[in-house]
């Protein structure tokens, strides 16, 4: 009989593979999992008598913390109860496309009232995060849109634990409905950019947006639940992720600033203080707060109807009681150029254009999504890429719309976003502005199926990805 020891080896043995047959795992049946998947029904009560029915994982949302170390295998097993097949994608870790979580790599399902049990090897260490990545389409109660998202946090296997305490915080927006309103997003954009945008208008198609009635962090909105109770002096880390299935999100707490030392959970290569959090759909943010400031606090969204929604949690200082206050943060122009070491890149071994482009609407009205003039199909063949080889990758937004951009099973680095030199900071996803450009270095090394794709549920659904192919 394979014990759990013998399991582990032969996960370690297999050059960091992290999946075994299911024929071994079955010998397992008396070893208790490492992590525990529960896909169910769940009632989130965000505010006193507004309650939330969704898919959650293990009934909270966000899921419990899953805490992993880096380069030690789990053995995991994930059930589901829901009437439909799910899938379970592992955002921003290096692991075999069997068990990354997406149809289009082949990824194994999770199938409805089953189960299924693999093991994986977490890496690379950071702030990850797990979500559903079933294809939702205009069913707007799936995939992102639902509560099925939680935090995995890699321990690093040297953390100098520079804070006195970390905090986890997961931003959400609920009771999602079609409009053809893209008002919010002017609260990103430049007069210059909302001018080119009202031209564009003239020329392309209309075209819906997803919009929302409720928001919250950590499953509850602000003024509700439990506030975050800090001492004066405290240095609290902050893991900030954005769990929306379609909203870039900016966050303040008044009269505070962070110190960014990590994106995606990658370590910057120069720490930078900002007063404004700026994270597109699945971007974390790694960031110190010196509580100095005593009172009682919103941390919260900038934008005032996102905020009135419920985006936002109390911070409370110890001995201070009364209303929580806000105020409007001093603009700051976030980028990522504020935490790049400033290098010029190597050399590249081959450029692969990526050029975006809104097409005609779909079915139902819905547009659909090119890249380099082809909407995505499971037909085409994917593109083949060599394993350890640097491709620079160069984006052109054809758009009037903001892009948060994955890259499945890898990290890569950003080398340019517009004219700005932005080398050196590692990421899982990015966003590419409207009508911006962008160049980032992808080294894969982790060969088979890599899966590409606008990280914004509507996007995604509608033709927005590309397959690779790593020999």
């Amino acid at each position: 009989m394979l014990t759990r020891r013998d399991l582990l080896s032969l996960t370690v043995k297999a050059s960091g593979a992290a999946f075994l047959a299911s024929s071994h795992l079955a010998a397992l049946e008396d070893a208790e999992p490492d992590v525990k998947l529960h896909i169910g029904l769940a009632k989130v009560e965000i505010a006193p008598g507004k309650v939330i029915d969704t898919t959650a994982y293990n009934a909270a949302v966000p899921a419990p913390i899953l805490r992993l170390r880096e380069g030690v295998p789990a053995h995991v097993e994930i059930t589901n109860d829901t009437d439909v097949d799910e899938y379970v994608h592992w955002h921003g870790m290096l692991v075999p496309a069997t068990i990354d979580g997406a149809m289009e790599e082949k990824s194994k399902p999770v199938p409805a009232h089953g189960k299924l049990s693999y093991v994986l090897v977490p890496q690379p260490a950071g702030s990850r995060y797990v979500h559903s990545h079933a294809m939702a389409g205009h069913d707007l109660t799936r995939g992102t849109y639902s509560g099925q998202f939680g935090f995995v946090h890699v321990a690093a296997r040297h953390d100098p634990g520079n804070y006195d305490r970390e905090i986890f915080l997961a931003t959400h927006e609920w009771e999602p409905y079609v409009t053809n309103d893209e008002s919010d997003e002017e609260a990103f954009e430049t007069p210059e950019q909302q001018q080119r945008e009202r031209e564009a208008s003239r020329l392309e198609p209309d075209h819906y947006e997803i919009a929302y009635r409720s928001a919250s962090i950590n499953g509850r909105a602000l003024g509700h639940g439990e506030p975050i109770r800090v001492k004066e002096g405290d240095h609290v880390l902050f893991h900030v992720l954005n769990a929306s299935a379609t909203e870039n999100i900016r966050l303040s707490l008044p009269g505070h600033s962070f110190r960014v030392i990590a994106l995606d959970g990658n370590p910057v290569p120069k720490q930078a203080t900002v007063n404004i959090l700026e994270l597109g759909v699945s971007e974390r943010i790694d960031a110190i707060v010196e509580m100095r400031n005593p009172g009682v606090w919103i941390f919260g969204s900038n934008d005032d109807v996102n905020r009135d929604q419920g985006m936002g949690v109390v911070i409370e200082y110890a001995d201070k009681t009364g209303a929580p206050a806000w105020r409007d943060p001093v603009e700051q122009d976030w980028n990522y150029g504020l935490f790049s070491g400033g290098a010029q890149p190597p050399k590249e071994y081959a450029r692969v254009p990526m050029v975006i482009d809104r097409t005609m609407p779909g079915l139902k009205g819905f547009e659909q999504w090119a890249i380099n003039g082809r909407t995505f199909s499971e037909e085409d063949p994917p593109t083949v890429l060599e394993r350890d080889k640097r491709y620079r990758f160069a984006f052109r937004n054809n758009s009037d719309d903001w892009h948060p951009l994955h890259f499945h099973r890898s990290r890569f680095e950003l080398v340019r976003i517009n004219d700005q030199i932005a080398t050196g900071i590692g990421k899982d996803t990015f966003v590419i502005t409207p009508f911006g450009t962008a160049e980032i270095d992808w080294i894969p090394t982790e060969t088979g199926l890599v899966l590409f794709h606008c990280h914004q549920q509507l996007h995604m659904d509608s033709g927005f990805k590309r397959l690779f192919q790593v020999v």
